[in-house]
């Protein structure tokens, strides 16, 4: 009798115990997540991740659901009606009820983490009283498609505005982007911005294992921020890295055996459907197939908040079978159709990547191709690297032009499935030993001799040029180089602005033929020796690198063509801004944590660091940063550009080091609000550690959850 007693106090002892998710804080304040299964290693992340920034969890839901307006007023009325017109919250309850047990209860998990960080904190919501499971598919769904695909659909803003018919939309529409109409810097950043990512074969490196740049380059602020995570389940997913506010597991980084990375790449994955009607006033019918076909037609209302109080808005919306009918062009409708948008199974798809334990694996969590777009580059323990220029493909009739708006009104422009993962561009162990994808061609992936053929693709699948950051990379790596940790870590930082190298000489040739003015010459030849006598890096210290991109981010963003003219524009800037073209880059190009709780407001007078590197498009520089000129101050401030970084050695434990751009916490009197800023204008890693027992041994700060 006395046994069973034992054996049942410790039958309870143990349930109590493998109830429990214990969250370590390391000397960075990077969460580390153990727990008994997967979903309590969600719960525990999101909880983490409410901790460090509860604020932008529940902004990216607000955006996801199209209720915007009710928390910032007119500002979001475009981005609310668009979410709506596209039905992101609809389609999302959908795919939650068929989401297979183990991932539903990921999301259940990430709810319910929400919720009790909510009880526990006393925080109060601008809005979401209670977070539900499916808010999750909804937060994914929404940062692929509204951030990301619906823009390469081409469709204006004041198309959708004459579609909508409101006159205060309409203004909205033409003010700014239709996935973040309150955050025009930053959608303009993320517009420029791109990302890198390398893999190195064991033949490369001096340690005989496989390495892994990972470098997105997303917006500083906003949905698109990255936070870090290491999550440990005893249950099996055992993984470190990165992922979108509002994520129940990261999307980027390493488990024990492979790791990879994304960039952006512009597969046509959206067409645009133009629409006959035949009752233009009553807009009740389309002509498909020499028929008159029911257009869709359902009622919705937005909630917008205004100095007098809330108020609710009703819109009418379209749908075609083709998709939403979001604009007018003329006399047609426009309808938008965007690969896998409909069918879902994001979630799932991350979750089988996060779990793959070798190449095989990882390919077939791939090939259910329900992510539309992103290149990934993959290495692994085994020696293995992949890249695979990914995303859901639909299959056309060549005949078409695909860039342009489509007939809807045959069968001949309907979509013939999908290009399985064989038919897409992909590499496996180049003999050169190396990958490397910039947001660049896949056709110029790896050394010469070796990349694939775009004549054997159709050309609407991968349209991309090349460009300077992938011209770099494949500077850095080409050869038979071999890199070990510490080479690699360097040149992940590197500096040099490529596209000087043409620039330069252009500019001075333009100079000398031009019959110039002795005043201009006089104001414009000290600073063109400036230019020629640089070396072609971008450091802190360098003034010509100053001169340089004031100069080139005028006929980039500012649409001077003149190079000449665009010349004197900038010295005179310089001049009358600074006394002089001898200014230090890192005097201007500034890291400033500005924005808490979606105020902005970069300020000369607070704390700001120097920063090395620039704009990687076009220029061609791997440090990427992407600072703008903020009214009334003389510093320009990062809104985009390296923003978490990662390298990772596959050795038999797997060696990683990683830096966010600020710190894990957005609490300004948190010691983690700016901390990893530091390192990061340093151009140095922290360590990302992996194995429990370092993760113990330099933990500062642990919490004990129970888990329900």
């Amino acid at each position: 009798m006395l046994k069973r007693v034992f054996a049942v106090c410790g039958l309870l002892l143990t349930m109590q115990v493998s109830a429990e998710v214990t969250i370590y804080r390391d000397a960075w304040g990077a969460p580390h997540i153990y727990g008994p299964t997967d979903a309590s290693v969600a719960y525990g992340f999101l909880y983490a991740q409410a901790e460090d920034n509860f604020w932008q969890i529940e902004d990216t839901i607000i955006q996801a659901l199209g209720r915007y307006a009710e928390v910032m007023g007119e500002t979001a009325l475009a981005a609310d009606y668009l979410n709506r017109a596209l039905r992101i919250a609809d389609l999302s309850r959908v795919e939650w009820q068929g989401l297979d047990p183990a991932t539903r209860a990921l999301t259940e998990a990430a709810a319910q983490g929400l919720n009790q960080y909510l009880a526990d904190s006393g925080t109060t919501p601008r809005l979401i009283k209670k977070f539900e499971p499916w808010h999750f598919v909804a937060a994914s769904r929404f940062s692929t498609y509204q951030l990301f695909v619906f823009n390469r659909a081409r469709i204006k803003n004041d198309e959708v505005a004459a579609f909508a018919g409101q006159l205060k939309l309409a203004q909205h529409f033409a003010a700014g982007s239709l996935a973040l109409a309150a955050r025009n810097a930053v959608a303009d950043a993320q517009a420029h911005a791109g990302s890198n990512t390398w893999a190195i074969a064991p033949s490369r490196t001096k340690g005989g294992a496989a390495m892994l740049f990972v470098n997105p380059h997303q917006p500083f602020f906003g949905p698109g921020q990255w936070y870090e995570g290491h999550l440990h389940s005893a249950e099996g997913l055992h993984f470190s890295g990165a992922g979108f506010f509002a994520s129940p597991l990261p999307t980027i980084g390493h488990n024990g055996k492979l790791g990879w990375s994304h960039t952006v790449n512009e597969p046509d994955t959206v067409d645009v459907y133009q629409l006959t009607v035949d009752d233009a006033a009553a807009l009740a019918h389309y002509i498909y197939e020499g028929e008159r076909k029911p257009l869709q037609r359902w009622t919705d209302t937005i909630t917008v908040a205004t100095e007098q109080g809330p108020e609710v808005r009703r819109f009418s919306f379209l749908a075609s079978h083709h998709g939403p009918v979001v604009a007018r062009r003329d006399d047609k409708l426009l309808a938008v159709r965007m690969a896998m948008f409909v069918e879902g199974g994001q979630l799932q798809q991350r979750y089988d990547m996060l779990r793959a334990q070798n190449l095989e694996e990882f390919k077939a969590a791939l090939a259910q191709l329900a992510t539309p777009m992103f290149n990934t580059m993959y290495a692994d323990a085994a020696g293995n690297i992949y890249y695979a220029y990914y995303g859901a493909v639909p299959r056309r009739d060549p005949q078409f032009d695909w860039t342009q708006p489509v007939s809807g009104s045959t069968a001949a422009t309907e979509w013939q499935g999908y290009h399985p993962l064989a038919e897409l561009p992909t590499y496996t162990n180049p003999p050169s030993g190396y990958l490397q994808n910039c947001n660049a061609t896949p056709f110029l992936a790896t050394a010469d001799g070796e990349n694939l053929n775009a004549a054997d693709f159709p050309k609407y699948m991968a349209p991309e040029p090349d460009n300077n950051r992938s011209r770099m990379s494949r500077i850095l790596l080409s050869g038979d180089k071999q890199f070990s940790f510490a080479d690699l870590r360097e040149i992940t930082w590197d500096t040099y602005v490529l596209e000087a190298e043409t620039t330069v000489p252009m500019l001075a040739q333009e100079i000398a033929a031009r019959d110039l003015k002795a005043a201009d010459l006089r104001m414009v030849e000290p600073a063109l020796q400036m230019l020629q006598a640089w070396d072609r890096q971008a450091t802190v210290a360098s003034t010509a690198t100053t001169l340089y991109f004031f100069w080139r981010n005028l006929q980039v963003r500012g649409g001077v063509a003149d190079s000449v003219q665009a010349f004197k524009q900038a010295v005179g800037y310089m001049h009358q801004t600074y006394g002089g073209v001898e200014v230090p880059w890192g005097d201007v190009n500034r890291l400033q944590r500005a924005h808490t709780s979606g105020r902005a407001g970069f300020d000369d007078a607070a704390e700001s660091l120097p920063v090395a590197g620039g704009p990687g498009n076009p220029f061609g520089t791997i440090f990427n940063f992407y600072a703008r000129p903020q009214p009334g101050q003389k510093r320009m401030y990062g809104v985009a550009g390296h923003s978490y970084v990662a390298l990772v050695e596959f050795a038999a434990q797997p060696r990683a080091e990683s830096i966010l751009q600020f710190g894990a916490s957005a609490d300004p009197a948190s010691p983690h609000y700016f901390d990893q800023g530091r390192l990061y204008a340093q151009q140095r890693y922290k360590p990302a550690w992996f194995d429990k027992a370092a993760v113990q041994a330099g933990a500062k700060l642990s919490r004990t959850l129970a888990y329900p």
